[in-house]
């Protein structure tokens, strides 16, 4: 497909009633549209629900907020180790919706704020697509003329597959919509956002139930981080592996979920987390010549251009990686691109992320049966080790590291933390990995002591040859 938008420019008229018009106040949409504007565009946005997006309304924000109120937990039980006497905790659900509640609602504003501040017009509007430079507004039943549209709109939970009851279940979207803690819920699916609920789920005080149709959770990533979850997991909640729901059918107030083994769990709620699907229905796409992809996504160059020249798509509406600092940046590159006369692209290859999982995980770049495959001759360095804080707590917890090594040119291609604080040693670990740092920058860096941080920088020998792990 073509691109176009390499080139900047001149802001006129030309029967435009504006340069930019965006599809979407999530975190993509919002980056592109102060970055345009910076940039002299009249830029108009429309977002029918609330700005901010998945990540600020329904997502990232208040889920890790969550997940750090099921931590607590833990905390208490450890202090008893250190010699505090903490008595008996008592957690109060509502307490917790309305801190979290507030603060997505002030985090909202922040966003609104900052785009009235860089002269973006926000419609709170359904727009769909007229042609390749046309919108409308459906509820107002304006048309806007724009040089340039761009589509982000973010994904949908699904549930899928489609089962008998289907309609009791909730989504992530509605869990944040629960005014009442269950006692009993079973999570569906091995993912990031099953993984996470279940955690918090259980650190909160409900029995929790996470089922998955897989052997193993988190498919992609690194099995032996895979396999190391499922057993700390096993440890805190009721984990069935291989497993998957039949029907769900109401039974004394409560939902009764048959299994495909024909066993039954009474439950409170239902979280069906098991993928989320591009927000493309209705959207008009058809009308500016914009097929969708075999995922129902919005194909795109590398420049987030689509097969209408004037359009183009950025965040998990494009389906490459549905993660919001992506978004961001795919949204920052378009209006460089296209409005300042600087053109990159986003490098989709190498991406630091983190599950906040209980415990945590930190990835970036390969796990090891992907870097066999793309590397042949790789050196695995690992440790496994009880952290610190267990010693007096007593809790049993342990902490995997790995590092991937491609042995040709000891450049670390892979970087695998599960344990405390993976995400927030990832961060930093990404910086090294993305730069091609090589397992001898590693090795001559200095431990920060004691940390657990510091084995990544100690781990001198590789870990004995292993079959490899199969990545189903």
């Amino acid at each position: 497909m073509a691109m176009s938008g390499t080139e900047h420019e001149p802001f006129d008229d030309q029967g435009f009633d504006v340069d930019l018009f965006v599809i979407g106040g999530g975190s993509g949409g919002v980056r592109a549209a102060r970055i345009a504007a910076g940039y002299g565009a009249r830029v108009q946005l429309a977002e029918e629900y609330r700005v901010g997006g998945t990540c600020v309304i329904r997502g990232c924000v208040p889920k890790k907020l969550m997940v750090y109120a099921g931590r607590f937990s833990d905390e208490f039980e450890d202090a008893a180790g250190f010699g505090w006497e903490v008595g008996t905790p008592r957690f109060d659900w509502a307490t917790l919706k309305a801190r979290r509640d507030a603060e997505v609602t002030r985090l909202e504003g922040i966003y609104a704020t900052n785009l009235m501040r860089a002269g973006v017009e926000v419609v709170a509007d359904r727009a769909v697509i007229e042609d390749p430079h046309t919108v409308r507004l459906v509820r107002s039943g304006t048309r806007v003329r724009a040089r340039h549209i761009l589509i982000a709109v973010g994904a949908h939970p699904v549930k899928e597959p489609l089962i008998p009851g289907a309609e009791l279940a909730i989504t992530s979207n509605e869990v944040f919509e629960l005014e009442t803690q269950p006692e009993r819920i079973l999570v569906v699916g091995g993912g990031y956002i099953a993984v996470e609920f279940a955690g918090v789920f259980a650190g909160l005080g409900t029995r929790t139930t996470l089922l998955h149709r897989g052997d193993r959770l988190l498919r992609g990533f690194d099995g032996e981080i895979r396999q190391a979850l499922g057993e700390a997991y096993a440890k805190r909640m009721d984990l069935r592996l291989n497993a998957t729901v039949h029907r769900l059918d109401r039974r004394d107030g409560a939902i009764l979920a048959t299994l495909n083994d024909g066993s039954e769990i009474l439950v409170d709620q239902v979280l069906v987390a098991t993928g989320r699907r591009p927000n493309v229905a209705g959207l008009g796409l058809e009308r500016a010549g914009i097929a969708l992809d075999v995922a129902g996504a919005i194909p795109v160059d590398r420049f987030s251009q689509t097969a209408a020249p004037s359009i183009y798509a950025v965040g998990d509406v494009t389906n490459r990686a549905a993660l919001t600092p992506i978004a961001i940046r795919e949204g920052h590159a378009f209006a460089d691109t296209v409005f300042g006369g600087k053109p990159w692209a986003v490098d989709h290859g190498l991406i630091p992320t983190a599950v906040f999982s209980t415990p945590e995980i930190g990835v970036v770049g390969h796990g090891e049966e992907v870097a066999r495959r793309l590397y042949g001759e790789i050196d695995v360095y690992e440790a496994r080790f009880r952290p610190m804080k267990a010693t007096l707590s007593g809790r049993d917890e342990r902490i995997l590291m790995k590092i991937i090594v491609e042995r040709a040119s000891d450049r670390v291609v892979g970087v695998h933390v599960l344990g405390h604080d993976a995400g927030e040693i990832i961060q930093a670990v990404g910086i090294a990995v993305t730069m091609g740092a090589k397992k001898a920058d590693f090795d001559r860096t200095i431990a920060v002591h004691p940390t657990a941080g510091e084995e990544l920088v100690t781990m001198r020998t590789p870990s004995v040859v292993k079959q490899p792990v199969a990545v189903g």
